[in-house]
């Protein structure tokens, strides 16, 4: 009787250590989510920015 109760246990205890597994993968990838969203409004901030320094530079080569 005894080996059967330990199974249950493991068993549940193995369920509860997956769970646990699960829930830090679910953050982390959250994490992840936030940091890619923060790094492409950088890089669309960075090409807006060299966008805007390049057409200056055109209008002074044009006035050459």
């Amino acid at each position: 009787m005894f080996w059967p109760m330990f199974a249950v246990a493991m068993g549940f205890l193995g369920l509860a250590v997956l769970g646990v597994l699960a829930v830090r993968v679910f953050v982390e990838a959250q994490r992840l989510g936030r940091q890619v969203g923060d790094s492409a409004r950088r890089i669309n901030q960075a090409a807006e920015d060299l966008e805007r320094a390049s057409t200056g530079v055109a209008r002074a080569v044009d006035s050459l």
